[in-house]
């Protein structure tokens, strides 16, 4: 049996319905089961945990032959953040995986490192490390952003306003992939072992501008005012002085930072070339068939 923790959330609701259309077994992990019941209607076996429940987390593990880590912090509430799911619930997760002889599929982010300013990217980068010195069998599946996080992130302003908001200058070419894309991967890794002991790295074909991805939203959805920047500054005061009380805003904060001032593109040939049946959405069509206002 396979154990999606995150498996009511944007990657894990589509990684679920995946195996389930395969007739695998697969037990969902949630904080709330209230939110699972369309993946308990699949067949799914929906357990309540919490990443930050060591006891709760080996429970939900029992019996379980995989286990794959795809709960995030990135936009966490009830004190969830990068620090309390990305790297202490990985490590959970990992313990348990090496308590029940399970295997582990560890979701990251392309660009994960130690020496990270964002606290998601630090964390991430620690979660790797931990499961590589554990010994338990896992791959490793790196992702750029995902087009339907930013889409509600950047939407925001649109529905509440009817103004776009960029943060920084919104000029930097960045990479977004569909987390459908990213499901199927999770499906490769799971189901084939040769993975086991490789880092695979995935994103869309899309590497575009925040500038222009307002745009599009706003173009979507009939909005013609000027979009409103956050400057630079402002974001970094948000990314630490908000760590304490609202430590999820400000680790997105501090990566909307990073987005605008880093290498944030994407080349996908290789990997297409690895994997051709991954699916592949173009942002724009995404965009256009969205409802978000």
């Amino acid at each position: 049996m396979i154990l999606v923790a995150g498996a009511t959330g944007t990657l894990g609701s589509r990684l679920v319905r995946r195996l389930r259309a395969r007739s695998l077994p697969v037990r969902a992990l949630t904080r709330d089961p209230t939110r699972a019941t369309a993946l308990a209607a699949l067949g799914a076996d929906v357990v309540r945990g919490d990443l930050r429940d060591e006891a709760s987390v080996r429970r939900a593990a029992h019996g379980i032959t995989t286990i794959v880590a795809a709960a995030h912090g990135f936009a966490g509430t009830d004190g969830s953040s990068p620090e309390t799911v990305d790297r202490r619930g990985n490590r959970c997760l990992v313990d348990a995986a090496a308590a029940s002889g399970a295997d582990v599929i560890l979701v990251s982010v392309v660009g994960a490192s130690s020496n990270s300013p964002i606290d998601l990217f630090r964390a991430k980068h620690d979660a790797e490390q931990y499961v590589r010195r554990s010994g338990v069998p896992a791959t490793i599946v790196r992702s750029t952003a995902f087009v339907e996080t930013w889409m509600g992130v950047l939407g925001e302003p649109l529905r509440q306003r009817g103004r776009g908001l960029v943060f920084g200058r919104g000029q930097n070419p960045i990479n977004f992939v569909s987390a459908d894309a990213v499901a199927a991967l999770l499906e490769h890794a799971i189901t084939d072992v040769s993975l086991r002991a490789q880092t695979v790295e995935i994103g869309g074909s899309s590497n575009i501008t925040l500038s222009e991805f307002v745009a599009l939203l706003a173009t979507r959805h009939g909005v013609s005012r000027v979009a409103q920047h956050v400057p630079r500054p402002v974001l970094r005061a948000m990314s630490v002085l908000l760590r304490r009380v609202r430590p999820a805003f400000a680790a997105q904060a501090g990566a909307a930072l990073f987005m605008d001032t880093s290498d944030m593109t994407f080349d996908v040939s290789a990997l297409r070339t690895r994997f051709p049946d991954l699916p592949d959405v173009d942002l724009r069509q995404m965009i256009a068939a969205a409802s978000m206002i």
